[in-house]
């Protein structure tokens, strides 16, 4: 059969779009998508380590540990939810499951501070704390991310209807996910320049309370209205067939080697340890963000023409690895002269860097859906059953492990360095300071570009997809009239 042949049976087949997500449900879409950034988490490292008084080299001990359980977890909660059928569906009873202990959770992590001042715990104590409250947190919000995802993957059996969603959530939550974010650095530089008096714990602990209990409150009204529409299979498969049949389907195959290269990125630190330890400067994150405000709006107008032009693969490498070499560029540019000290010469560079990474902005946000969905609806059409929380879990489990090595190991170097968890905003040893924007531009972003590799072979093209999406419909049209049958009988 010809190109030509293929392609013109290709669109005789393609079904009509439909929309199946209403009006209220699509809100509570776009209100879940803001509940999940709406936090102050990029300011965790920090929290830890000079307001909750948790050593770097104990931040390493559990960073591992709490890793290797995040994967035997994964595993065990995957596999239970794999076999879940129930009249609310199979991802449903977990999300509405899930908030009221995460909330609970999310809140004693926040008020970490107020209980040990309470407790007079010593450092030791507070260690042990910190580590038991981790692994009940970490299993708490692997359950929520498993069952998200095969959330978000079934609420609708169309992918024009998916992409619909996709779009508007990652364009309508970039104007309010940030809010707490941008209060928060504003209040810290004000405390941090004297012209408000409120302690910065203070500040730590009310917005991180604050923000987990709305989020999550939101995160439970959507499990309560959403829908899962993709019909599953009344075969429950067993879990070490799921995970042979998961590791012989090439994209997600392509996936996890991507991840567990591009794992090794965590060997960093998060951008607010290096503005308020080095720059003393908070509010460089929103400073910064200002052109790129107007460029995220921009980028959601072009990027579905873009996403119809260009194969998800082209668009998953550029959308995944732009910023790394922009980040590079940075390093470069401020290690000489210890510019990366100069606040206000890293807040134009870092500006610039920050208006062309916007300029892709939903790219960046819509390839990882489109593509996990794309590859589960793939893992269907090849096996004749779905197997959402498995994908998940197997796709990160190697990269997982890599991230708690890693991210223990940057803990030590920090540690190595002399970090001080008592030193004030500015305060840390010079050493420390250039290991800080080491681990900040040039080390995570270098070892970023390794996942790079397998996306190249990345094997879905869009004829492909177009063929699997009506092959699919009507599999799945089938199983369903079978159903009513089989009721009536």
């Amino acid at each position: 059969m010809s190109k030509k042949d293929e392609k013109e049976r290709t669109a005789a087949a393609k079904p009509e779009t439909r929309r199946y997500v209403g009006k209220r449900e699509s809100i509570w879409y776009i209100l879940y998508d803001v509940s999940n950034s709406f936090d102050i988490n990029r300011s965790q490292e920090v929290f830890v380590s000079d307001f909750a008084k948790i050593e770097k080299r104990y931040s390493a001990i559990v960073t591992f540990v709490v890793g290797i359980w995040d994967i035997i977890n994964d595993m065990i909660l995957s596999s239970v939810i794999e076999k879940t059928r129930t009249r609310w569906g199979k991802f449903k009873p977990y999300l509405v499951l899930y908030a009221g202990p995460g909330i609970i959770l999310s809140v004693a992590f926040w008020t970490m501070p107020l209980l040990f001042s309470a407790l007079e715990l010593n450092a030791f104590m507070r260690f042990v704390f910190y580590f038991i409250l981790l692994i009940f947190k970490n299993f708490a919000e692997s359950l929520r991310a498993i069952a998200r995802d095969g959330m978000l993957a079934t609420i609708t059996p169309d992918i024009t209807d998916r992409s619909r969603l996709i779009n508007i959530a990652n364009l309508m939550s970039g104007f309010i996910e940030k809010t707490p974010e941008q209060l928060f650095s504003f209040m810290r530089s004000l405390a941090l320049k004297g012209i408000i008096r409120t302690p910065m714990q203070s500040l730590y602990v009310g917005f991180g309370t604050v923000t987990v209990v709305i989020g999550g409150l939101i995160a439970l009204g959507f499990a309560l209205v959403a829908k899962e529409r993709v019909i599953q299979s009344v075969h429950k498969p067993k879990l070490l067939y799921s995970i042979r049949m998961i590791l012989r389907c090439r994209p997600v195959l392509l996936i996890t080697l991507s991840d567990l290269l591009g794992s090794l990125s965590s060997v960093s630190i998060d951008s607010d340890t290096y503005y308020q330890n080095v720059l003393c400067e908070p509010l460089i994150t929103q400073i910064k963000g200002i052109p790129g405000a107007f460029m995220t709006p921009l980028s959601y107008a072009y990027a579905p023409a873009l996403q119809r032009r260009f194969s998800t693969r082209a668009l998953w490498i550029f959308s995944a690895h732009f910023d790394n070499f922009l980040m590079i560029g940075v390093y470069f540019i401020g290690r000489g002269h210890n510019r990366f000290k100069n606040k206000w010469f890293m807040i134009a560079v870092l500006t610039a860097e920050e208006t062309l990474w916007m300029s892709i902005q939903a790219l960046r946000a819509n390839i990882p859906r489109e593509l996990r969905n794309e590859v589960m609806d793939y893992f269907e059409w090849q096996h004749g059953f779905r197997a959402e929380a498995m994908i998940t879990t197997v796709s990160q489990l190697a990269a997982k492990l890599c991230n708690s090595v890693n991210k223990s190991f940057s803990n030590l170097l920090l540690d190595k360095a002399g970090y001080d968890v008592n030193a004030a905003p500015g305060g840390q040893p010079p050493k420390v300071e250039r290991m800080i924007f080491l681990l900040y531009s040039l080390l995570p972003n270098a070892l970023n570009l390794l996942g790079m590799i397998p996306k190249f072979f990345y094997n879905i093209s869009p004829e492909q997809k177009e063929r699997m999406f009506a092959d699919l419909l009507a599999r799945r049209a089938a199983v369903a009239e079978q159903a009513v049958h089989s009721m009536e009988a």
